[in-house]
């Protein structure tokens, strides 16, 4: 099996992100001026509410476009299917749903950790900067490791690949 190295993965990644601000554009323009004064409280009132409401608008589509396109026929996203690579199992197998959504909350646990930092920092919050502060610098340790651990493997897996018994390939 050929693996993927880390500029593909994350020229493939680019691509997808490039999709996911197209989304999250029109979702949040949409709602934010369509329905301002129905969702304004949602992101104004507590860091739970408006990170709940956030994790619904954005980070569950987002999660559920990568989980379901890397267990699909085509074994990746659409900036995968572009440059021709694949999720697979350690035979090279399509990989099933399950491990599909460990692989994807792994991937994006950094950016929930973040959002919930944030939130508890511009909102009226009961968690001290500490707290708040030690959650951002997990998630940006965390963002740290996922762009080194790639570099210390043959294989070039990254930690959600680790834990998801999942490799990239051509």
């Amino acid at each position: 099996m050929h693996y993927v190295s880390f500029k593909t993965r994350i020229c493939a990644f680019l691509l997808d992100y490039l999709l996911i601000l197209l989304y999250g554009i029109f979702v949040v323009g949409t709602i934010s001026i369509v329905f301002r004064p129905m969702v304004l409280p949602l992101f104004s009132n507590t860091p739970a509410l408006a990170q709940l409401t956030g994790f619904f608008l954005i980070t569950l589509p987002v999660s559920l476009y990568f989980a379901l396109c890397e267990c699909s026929r085509w074994q990746g996203t659409i900036g995968k299917k572009v440059l021709r690579i694949k999720v697979a199992d350690h035979e090279g197998r399509r990989i099933h749903i399950g491990r599909s959504i460990v692989r994807t909350a792994i991937k994006f646990l950094p950016w929930e950790i973040a959002h919930f930092a944030i939130w508890h920092l511009v909102l009226p919050s009961q968690l001290s900067e500490m707290i708040i502060y030690l959650f951002l610098s997990l998630a940006n340790i965390a963002l740290i490791l996922y762009v080194i651990v790639p570099f210390t493997n043959k294989r070039r897996k990254n930690i959600y690949d680790w834990v998801a018994r999942t490799i990239v390939i051509h």
